[in-house]
Order: C-alpha cells, then structure tokens, then sequence
C-alpha cells in the first residue's frame, strides 16, 4: 500500500484525539506529509476515527489531487496543504475541536503565554480570523496568520498545530488545551499574569534541547 506507514499513523492519532478529548464523532482533522513522495496522508471526510483503516486514508500531492484514495478527504484538505507550502519544516498537521482551546477561539482571543507551556506554539497562539469551514479563504487566513508559530486558534471553530512529526504536532495540541484550560479558569478568577516575553524566549530555547531527542520540561 502507497505510504502504508503514514496512512497508519493517521488512524493511530485519529483515535488518540477521541481518546484525549480533542474531538468528538468525525470532528477535526489531521494530516501526514511524505515530502520526498510529495503525498500527503490525510483523514477522510465523515468517517469515525475508530471505523477508519489505513485503506481509508486519502492520498493527496500539493496540487490537490487525490492519489490512490477509495474516499473523499477532509474538507480541510486546503488549509493542510497551505500549511505544507508555507512551512517547509513540517510534515504533520493536527486540528482539533477540543473544548478548552474552541473556547478561547469562539472568545476570539489570542491564547497567551500563562504558562511557559505555550512554548510548545511558541511566545503564545495567534488567533486567525473566522472565514467558513473548507473554504480557501480559511486556509488564507491560516497560512497567514500562523507565521512561525507552531499552532494557531481559528476563531469561533478549533486549533491547528502543526510538527516535524505527528508525535509533535499531537503533543502541542494536547498541552495548548491544559493550557487554555488553565487560561479559562484563571480567567474566570481574576486577570492572569502573563510569562515575560524574555522569559518565553529562553523556554522555547530550552525546549530544543530538553531530554534525549528535546522536549519539554516538567
């Protein structure tokens, strides 16, 4: 099977986003790119992660256009490859839906460094204005709202994170929903007082080179 190895690790994440409370039902989306076959691995549209097999994994190049795929892909499919053109460090996309992190996005605020775990993104998550799902003017707002960062809120619908590897593109989403949940909370308690953005810059420094291949720190 044509990128056997991506099409598999889709349906592992797929059904670790449901696992980690990412998503729910067929809800989000996510994404592995093979750039020496120039083919992107990608969920299908409307299929239940734990019904999905690596033979329902659509293959898509750059141009769009599907490669030995049995289903259609993810109505996302436009912003995932605006991120893969945009950013030629990146191999692996995640969206989300998660409570937390839609909450912040459906306030139509910047996730802020509240705690030095937004290093994951970097010195915070930038919030991409609202456009409708699917659409390219939601994959514009995307490539040209994420810069350098490593995640972005898209307004009144989820979060994007994107990695070297689906391992880190995961990670970062699982700890940008602690952290806007943390955020919520404080919030909701008094005004949180933000990391120093020189502060952040020596987090992030550190993340490169934290534990045996980087990492965070505890």
């Amino acid at each position: 099977m044509l990128l056997s190895q991506e099409r598999n690790l889709v349906v592992e994440y797929g059904r670790k986003m449901l696992e980690a409370g990412l998503t729910t039902g067929t809800g989000g989306n996510l994404s592995i790119l093979n750039r020496s076959k120039g083919l992107m691995a990608i969920s299908p549209s409307g299929l239940n992660y734990l019904d999905a097999t690596a033979g329902d994994i659509v293959l898509m190049d750059l141009e769009g256009n599907i490669h030995d795929s049995k289903r259609k892909p993810s109505s996302e499919a436009g912003f995932h490859i605006a991120l893969y053109k945009k950013r030629p460090a990146i191999n692996a996309v995640v969206h989300t839906h998660s409570v937390y992190a839609t909450t912040v996005a459906c306030l139509n605020m910047e996730l802020p460094a509240v705690h030095y775990l937004v290093g994951f993104a970097g010195k915070k998550v930038p919030l991409a204005p609202y456009a409708t799902f699917g659409t390219p003017e939601l994959a514009e707002n995307v490539v040209n709202t994420i810069e350098d960062y490593n995640a972005v809120l898209l307004a009144n619908h989820g979060l994007i994170t994107v990695g070297q590897a689906i391992q880190n593109a995961f990670d970062a989403a699982e700890e940008l929903e602690l952290i806007a949940r943390i955020y919520i909370q404080a919030l909701s308690v008094g005004k949180p007082v933000i990391v120093p953005e020189d502060e952040m810059e020596r987090v992030i420094d550190k993340f490169s080179t934290y534990g045996q291949a980087g990492g965070k720190e505890d």
